[in-house]
């Protein structure tokens, strides 16, 4: 009887780490299925695409109509046809919470050269969607002029 129950206590034992191995799993299942996955945006969607302009046709009321200066989605759903490609998006920057704080824009020079690294904060600048949400552009309401006025964030800027 002895070699029974410890034979039957080693089983509930050995099974114990397996129950708990497939709660787990479950668990991060259940996790991962929840994300929405189609209303996240990669990074690679974002850099190196075109930096617009839409001062030309900027109105001051326009820019943050709501009064909300921080990041948001500007309802754009295309380039206007009024905008002015003026540089590219070199990178994105987070602060150390992982909240984006801005973007550094490349504009300026001519085929890489003379031209210069700028950042714009979130407040700045507006993501619009292009190629039915494929890829993303940022508009800012500062023309190309304003922008190469900005101190050069280069490499050595950040350190």
């Amino acid at each position: 009887m002895k070699r029974f129950t410890m034979i039957a206590a080693v089983v509930a034992l050995g099974a114990a780490p397996v129950a708990a191995q497939d709660t787990m799993a479950t668990n991060d299942e259940m996790q991962v299925g929840a994300t929405d996955w189609s209303q996240l945006i990669r990074t690679r969607d974002i850099t190196g695409g075109p930096v617009y302009t839409t001062n030309e046709a900027y109105d001051e009321g326009s820019w943050g109509m709501d009064g909300d200066t921080s990041w948001g989605w500007s309802g754009y759903d295309g380039v206007g046809p009024d905008w002015n490609e003026i540089g590219e998006i070199e990178d994105l920057v987070l602060d150390q919470s992982g909240q984006l704080t801005g973007i550094v824009a490349e504009v300026g020079g001519f085929l890489d050269i003379g031209d210069k690294h700028v950042y714009l904060e979130v407040g700045d600048v507006d993501l619009v969607p292009v190629d039915g949400g494929e890829n993303y552009v940022f508009i800012t309401r500062f023309s190309e002029e304003q922008l190469e006025e900005r101190e050069s964030v280069d490499e050595g800027w950040w350190q």
